[in-house]
C-alpha cells in the first residue's frame, strides 16, 4: 500500500517549536509579526506614526494621530491574559500538532495551570477556529450526511428523539479524482427542510452537486441553487457500504472516535459548535501541518477578545 503523503507529513517537531517560540521574547516577536506584518498600524485609525513607551513593565504603542495606546495583546483573543505568551504558544502547538486532539484536562497538566484556566484557553482557541471557518463554502461534488453528537440519557428517549443528542450536518467536498478536499460540520436545530435550506445557502456554492442518503430534508439544498443527487439507502443498502459516501463516513468515524477517546464529557447542546469547528479547522488545514500553528497565531491576532463570561454564554450567540 502506498504511503499517504498527507498523514506522513513532517509537521513541526517539538525541537522546531522551541527553536522558533521557546522564549517569551520570540513569542512576542512572532505575535507582532502576525498582527502587524507590515509594521504597526493603529487599530483605531490605521495610522502608521507612533511612539513606544513602557508602563509597569508593559510595552505600549501610541498612535500620533488619534493618541490611542495599544499593547501587543489588546484587541486580540489574548487580551487581558495573565499568562505568558510562551504558555499560549505551547497550548496552540499542542492543539495543532496532536492527531487525536487534546482535552482541557490534558492541557491543564501540560501547561501547569488550573483547570478553569486551561478550559478558557482551549475555548478561546476553539472560538478563533470557529470564526475562521464561519465563511467556509463548499463547491463541486459534496457528500452530506446527518449525524449526532452525544448519546441517550438513562431512561430518556432513544434515536433522533434523544434529549442529549445534538444534530449536525457533515459535508465533504471531493476532487475530480475522488479525494477529500474540504469539510463543513454544522450544528442544526433539527433535520427540517427549512434548516437544511438555511445551511445550504451559508455553506454551499450554487454550483455544488450534493450527494445525500435520500433523507427528505436534503432536497431543500435545491433552494440554494444546488443539484441534489440522492442515493437512497435502507435495510438492504447501508450508506457505510456505498463508495459514494466513503469520505463523509470516514470523517464522521474519525470525529466520533476522537471525541469519545479524548473527552470524558462536555455540554453538547452548549458547546457543540466550537468542538465541531475545531475538528473542521484541523481537517481543512491538514495539507500543511507545519503551517497550522503560524496560521492559528494569525487568526488569534485578528480575533476580537472573548472574556470568559461570554465563552460560557456561547449559546446566546447562535
Amino acid at each position: 500500500m502506498a504511503i499517504n503523503q498527507v498523514q506522513f507529513q513532517k509537521g513541526m517537531s517539538l525541537a522546531e517549536f522551541l527553536h522558533h517560540y521557546g522564549t517569551e521574547e520570540r513569542c512576542e516577536q512572532a505575535l507582532y509579526q502576525a498582527r502587524w506584518p507590515e509594521g504597526f498600524r493603529c487599530p483605531k485609525c490605521c495610522s502608521e506614526g507612533h511612539c513606544v513607551f513602557y508602563r509597569e513593565g508593559r510595552k505600549y504603542w501610541q498612535c500620533y494621530r488619534c493618541g490611542r495606546a495599544t499593547t501587543l495583546v489588546s484587541g486580540t483573543i489574548f487580551q487581558a491574559t495573565k499568562l505568558s505568551l510562551a504558555k499560549w504558544f505551547l497550548a496552540m502547538y499542542l492543539l495543532t500538532s496532536t492527531k487525536t486532539n487534546l482535552s482541557a484536562l490534558e492541557l491543564k497538566r501540560h501547561l501547569g495551570v488550573c483547570y478553569r484556566t486551561a478550559w478558557a484557553m482551549k475555548h478561546k482557541l476553539m472560538q478563533t477556529m470557529a470564526e475562521r471557518e464561519a465563511t467556509r463554502e463548499l463547491c463541486g461534488r459534496v457528500e452530506v450526511d446527518d449525524a449526532y453528537l452525544g448519546g441517550e440519557r438513562s431512561g430518556g428517549k432513544v434515536g433522533r428523539g434523544s434529549e442529549n443528542k445534538v444534530p449536525f450536518i457533515a459535508a465533504v467536498q471531493t476532487s475530480a479524482t475522488g479525494h477529500p478536499l474540504w469539510a463543513v460540520l454544522t450544528p442544526v436545530k433539527s433535520f427540517s427542510s427549512q434548516e437544511v435550506a438555511t445551511w445550504a445557502r451559508q455553506s454551499l456554492a450554487a454550483s455544488a452537486t450534493v450527494v445525500s442518503d435520500g433523507l427528505a430534508c436534503f432536497k431543500a439544498v435545491e433552494e440554494a441553487g444546488c443539484i441534489h443527487q440522492p442515493e437512497v439507502v435502507g435495510t438492504q443498502r447501508k450508506s457505510t457500504d456505498m463508495p459514494c459516501f466513503n469520505w463523509v463516513n470516514t470523517l464522521l468515524g474519525n470525529l466520533k472516535t476522537s471525541i469519545t477517546g479524548v473527552y470524558h464529557a462536555f455540554d453538547f447542546a452548549k458547546y457543540a459548535r466550537r468542538y465541531l469547528a475545531e475538528a473542521q479547522y484541523r481537517f481543512n488545514r491538514r495539507f500543511k501541518l507545519d503551517q497550522m500553528l503560524p496560521r492559528l497565531l494569525r487568526a488569534c491576532a485578528l480575533t476580537c477578545p472573548w472574556p470568559e463570561p461570554a465563552l460560557r454564554l456561547v449559546e446566546v450567540h447562535h
